[in-house]
């Protein structure tokens, strides 16, 4: 069977590719630039738990080898602290051979905007490489990056003390954003790609034209590698401006410019090492229009990415006044005294709210900035982009190796566009109430932290504005049935990743087992973590379970775990290859397991579907 072509090598895009090569589907990756990245610091992804953890699974790569971790957030408003939250330390991170000297001094960095951070960068200005700074008495924290309270003696000093009900204990149990420059993590995949032997890239190749039929597609490519190239299925995450979607005359409707930012990422310290920082309505005077919010991102390396909110307009960011802005903002932070800074790279950020009215048009999809863009109010478009990858990878897998069952195939539009759609209304909905000018609600009491709390979840990816999205209504949902029984994860949505034993005995970590085209099924059974499995594997229910495993409809892995939230003993997880919950059973339902699974692949197989997988697969071995 023809491999999959994918248009646009960016984050999305080489990340569907590993995300097929792990089903053993081979892929072309169609890439219009050289094959390499250009480095921009001011270009920046914050991942969320879920999306880290699948580049993590893709690449094989700490993600904290790349980028950062945050210690904890900070919201602000003029001089008081509205919100305190210290994330929890992976036990991972502390294994990490960098984490002893992160400990033991500030690990800054900076947060970026394009492409994934916030959506599209436009009006790039690159005026950085100079260092500047008083050098006079820069106040230094002593805290540290792990130091939930480092930097309050420095905040007191410079007037902008924590109040005393500002701590938020939502994050002690959370695991912290990672946040990495784009070029990082682009990197990244392209160095696990290098390694694939089912993934071709093609680098110089601008797509100019696609032709389908009901047995494939057809893309040509102009450029030095200007050829043809015949492929089973099409998915553009080519951007957004993407030929792809143009050449389906697919509309892409929404709205411009929802927010601007002036983008600086610079190397300096500031009094709360490790830590974010949103901070609204500074109360220090400001060169030219002033920003009612500015936000502090930390990078590796003492580096941090400062984006400030500008008014609704298209004035010019000159050199001179992002200069001006930067002086400011750090001596506010540090008493009235700028302390040094290396500037390194700066960018004007645009918003823009946009989705596409199909995902799908025959065998071509959409994924990513070329199906939707968003970001407004610390959202991350790119989140949601890896989120289409994984959607998608185990579905178009499926169609591969069995043959197309429309129903799945459709189902990617209807679950992902959803999410999307729901998530570009909060913020629609937020932003005149944040951004509208206050007038007499801003004068309500419980205004200002209600405002906080909005902004808040938009950056850490929580509440309506950026929870994971959740796929109860979709398409593969099975009927309700009198075994179900109730966990703390409603289905649909991702599953907790708890520690889990396989059937090699070892234990890992669920999440270890997703991307790889299987369906998961999970038994809740207490004490079987303390003994050997050769002790209860054929004890108790387990054969039997075992034997429902076996006569599925498809592939599955038989999973035990000790606990898992919300869940009695006996209880049975049915879980997609994307890691969201199918149903909990109330133990052993052969009958209402083998629906349920039936149901999550799209419904029973055509039998033209199976005798075309099967013509295909023995044309593909002659």
């Amino acid at each position: 069977m023809d491999p999959v072509i994918i248009v646009g090598a960016g984050p999305v895009g080489l990340t569907l590719a590993l995300a097929l090569a792990r089903q053993e589907v081979p892929c072309v990756v169609l890439d219009e630039g050289p094959g390499k990245d250009e480095q921009r610091l001011a270009r920046t992804v914050v991942l969320r738990e879920d999306t880290a953890a699948l580049v993590e699974r893709l690449t094989g790569l700490p993600l904290t080898d790349a980028g950062f971790r945050w210690a904890g957030w900070r919201s602000m408003r003029r001089k008081q602290v509205m919100r305190e939250i210290d994330f929890a330390v992976r036990a991972s991170d502390t294994d990490s051979p960098d984490f002893e000297a992160d400990a033991q001094g500030p690990g800054s960095a900076a947060h970026g905007a394009g492409g994934g951070a916030h959506g599209a960068m436009s009006g790039t200005q690159a005026f950085g490489g100079r260092t500047h700074g008083s050098g006079s008495g820069a106040q230094r924290s002593g805290g540290s990056a792990r130091d939930p309270k480092g930097g309050a003696q420095s905040l007191k000093s410079a007037g902008l003390g924590p109040s005393t009900d500002a701590q938020d204990s939502e994050g002690a149990d959370a695991p912290a954003p990672i946040h990495l420059a784009q070029h990082a993590l682009t990197g990244a995949l392209r160095e696990a790609i290098i390694h694939e032997r089912l993934i071709k890239v093609a680098v110089g190749s601008r797509l100019d034209s696609i032709e389908q039929e009901s047995s494939g597609v057809t893309a040509h490519t102009r450029g030095p590698n200007g050829t043809w190239w015949r492929g089973s299925y099409l998915v553009g995450c080519d951007g957004p401006r993407s030929t792809v979607r143009k050449l389906q005359d697919i509309r892409f409707p929404g709205r411009t410019a929802v927010e601007r930012y002036a983008v600086a990422a610079l190397r300096t310290e500031l009094p709360w090492p490790g830590r974010a920082l949103l901070h609204r309505m500074p109360p220090w005077r400001t060169s030219g229009t002033a920003s009612g919010e500015v936000t502090a991102r930390p990078l590796a390396d003492d580096v941090w990415r400062l984006d400030w909110l500008l008014p609704p307009g298209k004035d010019l960011v000159t050199p001179d006044l992002l200069v001006a802005r930067i002086r400011e903002t750090l001596a506010g932070w540090n008493a009235g005294s700028t302390p040094p800074y290396e500037l390194l790279d700066t960018g004007v950020h645009t918003v823009h709210h946009r989705l596409a009215r199909r995902w799908r048009a025959g065998r071509v999809f959409l994924a990513g900035d070329a199906a939707h863009l968003l970001g407004a109010l610390g959202t991350q478009g790119l989140d949601e982009g890896l989120r289409d990858a994984d959607n998608l990878a185990w579905k178009l897998a499926l169609a591969w190796h069995h043959g197309p069952h429309e129903a799945l195939l459709d189902s990617y539009q209807a679950e992902r566009r959803a999410v999307v759609a729901a998530r570009l209304r909060a913020a629609d909905q937020a932003l005149p109430l944040l951004r509208g000018g206050g007038g007499l609600r801003s004068y309500v009491p419980g205004s200002a932290r209600g405002h906080d709390a909005l902004l808040t979840d938009g950056h850490l990816g929580r509440g309506p504005l950026g929870t994971p999205g959740a796929y109860a209504d979709s398409p593969l949902a099975p009927a309700h049935t009198e075994s179900e029984t109730p966990v703390d994860t409603a289905p649909g949505a991702p599953v907790v990743d708890v520690r889990v034993t396989a059937e090699d005995g070892s234990f890992v970590q669920l999440r270890e087992r997703l991307g790889r085209g299987v369906l998961l099924v999970v038994l809740i059974a207490p004490g079987t973590g303390v003994w050997a499995r050769k002790h209860w594997v054929t004890a108790g229910i387990m054969p039997r379970l075992a034997a429902a495993v076996t006569a599925l409809p498809h592939r599955a892995e038989l999973l035990v775990a000790e606990s898992y939230p919300g869940a009695a003993a006996h209880t049975v997880l049915l879980v997609r290859p994307d890691g969201h919950l199918v149903t909990a059973l109330s133990g052993v339902r052969p009958a209402d397991l083998y629906a349920a699974a039936e149901t999550t692949l799209g419904g029973p197989a055509t039998a033209e579907a199976e005798a075309e997988a099967e013509a295909e697969t023995a044309a593909s071995t002659t």
